[in-house]
Parts: C-alpha cells; sequence; structure tokens
C-alpha cells in the first residue's frame, strides 16, 4: 500500500511531539521512564493518529478499537498520545504523578478517559487484551484490540499463556506489538531472562508473525494494515527499537530505563526534540 509523503511526515512529526510531551510530564528531578517511552514513540503514534477508532468524546462508546499498554509504566506516553488526540488537555501532562491528581505513574482505568485497563504488573496486558478480542466477537463488534508489551516482559510467563490460549481460539481481532529494544530496568534481555529469538516463539503459537523497524513509519503502518486483514489467527508485530530514541543522552542507556532529568538535561531534550 502507498502512504502520502503528507501522512508520512505528519505521523514523524507527532511522534516527536510524543516525546517532547514525555520530556515535560517526567520534568526536572522526578525519575520517569524516558526509555521505553520514546523507544514506542512512532508505534503509539501511528495507532492513535492513523489506525485506531475512537471517539475521545466518548471514551466507552462500544464500536471502538481498545489499544492496551501490557508495559504499564511507560503510561506517559500514553497520556501524552490521549492528550493530543483530545481526551484530556495537553496542559495537564505537566502535573503527572502529583499525588491526587488523575494521571499517575501506571494507567488507572478508574480515573483517566481513554484508559482501558489498570497496568503495569508486567505480563497481563495480553490476557486481558485476549477476553477483550473474544468479547468483541461474541458481540460483533468487528473492531481490534492492541497490546503492547515490553521485551523485557517476554520474561513473564502469563504473556506465553496468553499466547498459547489466543492462537487456539484464533484471535484474529488480537494485535500484539512487542517494543524490541533490547534493554530491561536491570540491563539487557540477553542477559536476563533471554527471550531470544522471538519471532520463533510467537510462530509456535499459531501467530501471525509481522517483523518491523520500528521507527520507520511507512513500515509501521504497512504491518499495522496488514495485521488489520489478518481475521484467522491473531498478530504479532515485533518491532526492532532504540531504547531512549529521540534523546541523544538516553539512547541505548539502561539508566534511562527509569531515569532523572536534571535542568541542564531536560532542556537538551526539549532542544533536540524541537
Amino acid at each position: 500500500m502507498e502512504y502520502s509523503k503528507e501522512l508520512i511526515n505528519r505521523l514523524e512529526e507527532k511522534a516527536k511531539t510524543l516525546r517532547r510531551n514525555v520530556v515535560v510530564s517526567i520534568g526536572v528531578g522526578v525519575a520517569g521512564h524516558i526509555g521505553g517511552s520514546n523507544s514506542s514513540a512512532d508505534i503509539v503514534a501511528a495507532l492513535y493518529f492513523y489506525k485506531m477508532h475512537y471517539d475521545c468524546k466518548n471514551p466507552e462508546m462500544e464500536d471502538r478499537d481498545r489499544f492496551l499498554l501490557s508495559k504499564g509504566h511507560v503510561a506517559i506516553l500514553q497520556y501524552a498520545a490521549l492528550a493530543e488526540a483530545g481526551f484530556f488537555p495537553v496542559d495537564d501532562l505537566r502535573h503527572t504523578k502529583e499525588i491526587g491528581f488523575y494521571l499517575q505513574g501506571h494507567p488507572d482505568v478508574r480515573k483517566t478517559p481513554g484508559i482501558e485497563a489498570g497496568t503495569g504488573s508486567l505480563g497481563q496486558g495480553l490476557s486481558i487484551g485476549l477476553g477483550m478480542a473474544l468479547g468483541m466477537k461474541a458481540d460483533h463488534i468487528d473492531r481490534n484490540v492492541y497490546v503492547l508489551i515490553g521485551d523485557g516482559e517476554l520474561g513473564e510467563g502469563q504473556i506465553w499463556e496468553a499466547a498459547m490460549a489466543a492462537g487456539y481460539y484464533k484471535a484474529g481481532n488480537l494485535i500484539a506489538i512487542v517494543d524490541k529494544n533490547n534493554l530491561q530496568a536491570s540491563g539487557a534481555v540477553r542477559d536476563r531472562m533471554n527471550s531470544n529469538p522471538v519471532p520463533d516463539k510467537w510462530k509456535s503459537f499459531g501467530w501471525n508473525v509481522i517483523e518491523i523497524n520500528g521507527h520507520n513509519m511507512v513500515e509501521i503502518l504497512t504491518a499495522l494494515d496488514q495485521a488489520d486483514q489478518e481475521k484467522g489467527i491473531p498478530t504479532v508485530i515485533i518491532a526492532d527499537t532504540v531504547k531512549g530514541k529521540g534523546v541523544s543522552f538516553a539512547e541505548n542507556v539502561v539508566g534511562f530505563h527509569n531515569g532523572m532529568l536534571t535542568e541542564e538535561t531536560y532542556r537538551q531534550a526539549l532542544a533536540e526534540l524541537a
């Protein structure tokens, strides 16, 4: 499928805006998940501003696509997208994680419009997404459930239980996206609960597997459209990404999985994302 240069430029600019909003959400002197947020920003921009069907004025409308952030610790990225999509004011991002505010460190379905489930205890999002997908099929709702998973999160056994079940039930409206940035909180994935080779595992459970560069917008859109056409089995998009993408001092640095910005690095990050 051909995509216009205007569309690609608009989505790339939107991804940069999301990264900038992530930095604003973190602020100065408070730890925040810049690494995994920035690695996923292109994917989330494509979902919210190209692919997904939703209504910011009616977040619970039945005929909507669902997005689940299984790696809920990067909630600031989803908040950035929800704000840009009109669910709540962009200026509210500056108050993220303030005591009593509706934008907390992990998504809260009870408080924040546009959130589908409380996530962040890693490994649970795909199971929740499968339940939603099967329920939507039973109700004849022809929409998709998108679940964003971290590659470090693949060390959780519940992911593979859900993957097995989704293959068995042929949940063609379930689309998992693995943010494969190769780093987790404590180091390289290959040196911890090594989930590689990732594609072979998903194929063994009966999934349609698509591998992409997670920062190439054309590849992202192509993969999302291909996944939308696969109705017989679930699809996983394995996106090779760079932790901390777009902020030079954070790229591929484990310490910025949940890092703290100084006044100087805060200003540098915003300047690089201008």
